[in-house]
């Protein structure tokens, strides 16, 4: 089984450097390792300083590096697609060069960096993957798109296919505007379903383990306080928050306040994180470029651990039965009660957590359940719904 581990944090925290030393332990455990970047500013290859590419290339034995490039993932993933919209925007009167920049959307690029990683999965080339995210809120927003492509596959695609098939003809005749045919949707479907696999993959805490950089400093913590709390809402599980550039007891009087405070934060950070477990790094004296360099860092991040190891198993939602009711417990650290807005409808709970919405599909048991009430207690959210009574033969009264 392929482990993914996925770095993010705020930027500026040093997520790189993170990222690429536990690729490079990783290696020198004797896992065949690839560390790919998803953030658009890739900086991996200034990490290692190695010159990296749009395909996995090797770094020394056991250890690829990766870092996609727009333009190469438009052709792989969404050529159709592209070639569709280019047609569109010439129609409008722009020249070729100009209809094909267009045709680059805003959140291609990062897109198209994470549908690489179930590539890389299903070719079993590699034991682990590294991931290099990029900051936390643009890794959020990557990672909530998932599952909103399955409206599209489930419900919008087939209508518009049909809506298609019948007006396209009497449109393209009556103003010459280029309509999608089933090519493109047959495109637009695949790439979306790939997506669900991603999902699947990365929602998996036997295979993905999500990991926090953040520095000691007191929006450092808020944002990584914020980010853990959407991890969880959209069910990708955290095993490692990792405090980043500790400033250790030798720094000198200098840096003498700033050790105090950090030292004053880390215990909130174990407190606040718990039971996922916090480690720490050290602000070394020199630049940590190089394999000699990161080689430090991940010693002094894991020791004799090997890095591919989950750290902590959690999970985002259950279901209980308990006295007589269902109870579905939802896992929202750092969020308060104000913070949280419900609604259903039908097999779905749409559920908002501070500016950010996940659409649950509820489990078949609580489809016909009726929704009792909700609270929320040492950071779950609690929802009650009544167990349907069942006959002697086991069936629904």
């Amino acid at each position: 089984m392929t482990r993914i581990l996925l770095n993010t944090g705020k930027g500026g925290v040093g997520k790189t450097s993170i990222a690429a030393a536990t690729a490079l332990l990783s290696a020198e455990r004797g896992h065949r390792t690839l560390v790919v970047s998803t953030d658009i500013a890739h900086s991996l290859g200034d990490a290692f300083d190695v010159p990296l590419g749009p395909e996995p290339s090797e770094i020394r034995p056991n250890l690829w590096g990766q870092e996609p490039d727009v333009y190469y993932n438009i052709e792989r993933y969404w050529g159709t697609i592209q070639r569709y919209v280019t047609d569109l925007f010439a129609w409008q009167g722009l020249d070729e060069v100009m209809a094909e920049e267009m045709t680059v959307l805003p959140g291609m690029d990062e897109l198209g960096n994470l549908l690489w990683i179930a590539d890389h999965v299903e070719s079993g080339r590699y034991d682990v993957i590294v991931v290099d995210a990029a900051p936390t809120g643009e890794t959020l927003r990557l990672l909530s798109m998932p599952e909103a492509s399955r409206w599209w596959v489930e419900r919008i695609a087939p209508i518009s296919r049909r809506l298609s098939r019948l007006g396209r003809p009497v449109i393209e005749r009556l103003v010459g505007v280029p309509v999608p045919n089933d090519e493109v949707y047959e495109a637009a479907e695949r790439l979306l379903r790939r997506l669900s696999d991603v999902h699947g993959l990365l929602a998996d805490p036997d295979t993905t383990s999500v990991r926090i950089t953040l520095a000691l400093d007191k929006l450092s913590i808020a944002e990584a306080r914020r980010s853990f709390t959407y991890f969880h809402l959209f069910g990708y599980p955290s095993d490692l928050v990792i405090c980043n550039r500790v400033l250790p007891a030798a720094s000198g009087p200098y840096f003498a306040k700033l050790r105090e405070a950090q030292q004053g934060y880390l215990p909130t950070v174990e407190h606040e994180f718990g039971p996922v477990p916090v480690r720490t790094v050290p602000q070394f004296d020199h630049e940590m470029v190089g394999v000699d360099r990161l080689r430090e860092i991940g010693k002094a991040l894991f020791g004799d651990i090997d890095p591919a190891t989950a750290f902590y198993r959690g999970r985002p939602y259950r279901v209980a039965r308990e006295d007589g009711l269902y109870v579905m417990r939802v896992e929202l650290p750092f969020m308060h009660r104000d913070e949280v807005k419900l609604a259903r409808h039908g097999d779905e709970l749409v559920l908002q957590a501070g500016g950010w919405r996940r659409t649950l599909v509820l489990p078949r048991a609580l489809i016909d359940a009726p929704t009792r009430g909700a609270k929320m207690e040492d950071g779950n959210l609690e929802i009650q719904f009544e167990a349907p009574n069942r006959d002697a033969r086991g069936g629904r009264r």
